[in-house]
């Protein structure tokens, strides 16, 4: 990971014990959320690697779990946050896996509500940094680290000229632009990291276009908290 700050390495304002294991897990479940976009009804946590061996000892379960309620990194409700899904009535399983992951602080989280469900593989790649490796079977990568623009849309040409129309049109700067599909000319996703949060208004315009299924923003830097 190339070096930025001092906050790279200590990490961000946290409930402790670790930045990797506790603030980057956070994280991971607060994209997952931030994607599902409600507070889901189950919850399903495959631990790889690290993560697997020493969630329990280390808080990545908690932490997992208060970020998928919508905590940031230094709520100290992060401490209950099982506690506090049981009473919003979601069903939460967390269970360590054998399975190859692509770091050792891995997570694969499953949300459902209803019909709706969302499937996040993200790892914790130290000072509560992360990387997000697929979502929903789609391999699109980005760090949280910006707000990011994510596009679930058809394989079609014209639609990323469209895309980068619209936010050149509102001024709005792309940093990182990851895209990938199912196959030729079917469902595909893209991930847009900009320098600064987007408006409704953007968001509208880009739901708007031809072939664009549904436009969400992940913004890690807005507090949020899920209440009872």
């Amino acid at each position: 990971m190339r070096f930025k700050d001092v906050f790279s390495i200590i990490g961000p304002a946290m409930i402790g014990p670790s930045s990797s294991h506790t603030a980057g897990a956070v994280r991971i479940g607060r994209v997952a959320r931030q994607l599902l976009g409600e507070l889901p009804e189950q919850v399903n946590i495959r631990l790889y690697g690290s993560f697997a061996e020493t969630y329990r000892g280390h808080g990545t379960d908690i932490a997992l779990v208060g970020g998928i309620l919508d905590m940031d990194t230094d709520d100290p409700g992060i401490r209950d946050s099982l506690a506090k899904a049981e009473k919003l009535g979601v069903d939460v399983s967390i269970s360590p896996s054998r399975g190859i992951s692509p770091h050792p602080n891995t997570a694969k989280i499953t949300l459902r509500k209803g019909e709706r469900s969302v499937e996040v593989l993200g790892s914790s790649i130290g000072g509560g940094n992360i990387v997000i490796h697929s979502v929903n079977g789609f391999d699109i990568k980005f760090s949280g680290d910006f707000p990011t623009i994510v596009l679930f849309h058809l394989d079609k040409t014209g639609v990323i000229a469209g895309v980068t129309k619209v936010l050149s049109d509102a001024g709005i700067n792309i940093g990182f632009m990851d895209v990938a599909r199912a196959e030729r000319e079917g469902e595909a996703m893209t991930a847009i990291e900009v320098d600064s949060p987007v408006s409704q208004e953007v968001l509208v315009r880009l739901s708007r276009l031809k072939h664009v299924r549904r436009v969400l923003q992940i913004d890690l830097s807005r507090k949020g908290r899920e209440r009872s």
